[in-house]
């Protein structure tokens, strides 16, 4: 999928080792907002396993993830992962994301969650997306909320980061052709 300032394209298309750099650069970032890591992570089996489990998600529609692209440089800056894909009465799953440190406020984020958002609603047929984000964490709750997201609620000791239970500001947002 093709935005105006980066792309994004599945994890199969993408090289363990980029991954991996990518995350070990962006490590101490990541961490403030990430649940626990498994051992192993750091590694390029670790990114190959992840990859493999990403795939087998995709077959069986309970995830998708992708790479996103600067569009001039073709480099990984980022992840953007749809994930808990529900189907039957609910169509909804819920959506993440991380972006290189230095690639911060630019607007590429945004620009991913629209791409992956309009893939979801188009592409997948969900319903909804939701997303939770810790109240503190203002800039990725700017991010979605310039994607569409409403906020809908907190969501309190939700989310276990750094060995803490932390509450997360609900956000979601509903296929316009369902409304």
């Amino acid at each position: 999928m093709i935005g105006t300032s980066i792309y994004i394209k599945t994890v199969a298309n993408l090289d363990a080792r980029d991954l991996l750099l990518f995350e070990e650069k962006n490590r101490s970032f990541f961490e403030q907002y990430s649940m626990g890591r498994a051992d192993g992570f750091y590694t390029v089996e670790g990114q190959r396993e992840r990859m493999e489990t990403f795939k087998k998600g995709a077959v069986e529609d309970t995830e998708y993830f992708f790479g996103i692209f600067h569009k001039d440089t073709d480099e990984l800056i980022g992840t953007v992962h749809l994930f808990q894909v529900l189907r039957g009465s609910l169509q909804s799953a819920f959506i993440g994301y991380f972006l290189d440190k230095d690639y911060n406020g630019r607007g590429f984020t945004t620009e991913a969650v629209r791409l992956l958002v309009n893939h979801a609603f188009v592409g997948l047929h969900l319903h909804r997306i939701e997303a939770g984000v810790m109240p503190h964490n203002k800039a990725s709750i700017r991010v979605l909320e310039k994607a569409g997201f409403h906020k809908e609620g907190m969501a309190r000791k939700n989310v276990k980061i750094n060995g803490k239970w932390e509450d997360h500001q609900v956000l979601a947002i509903i296929n316009p052709d369902d409304e």
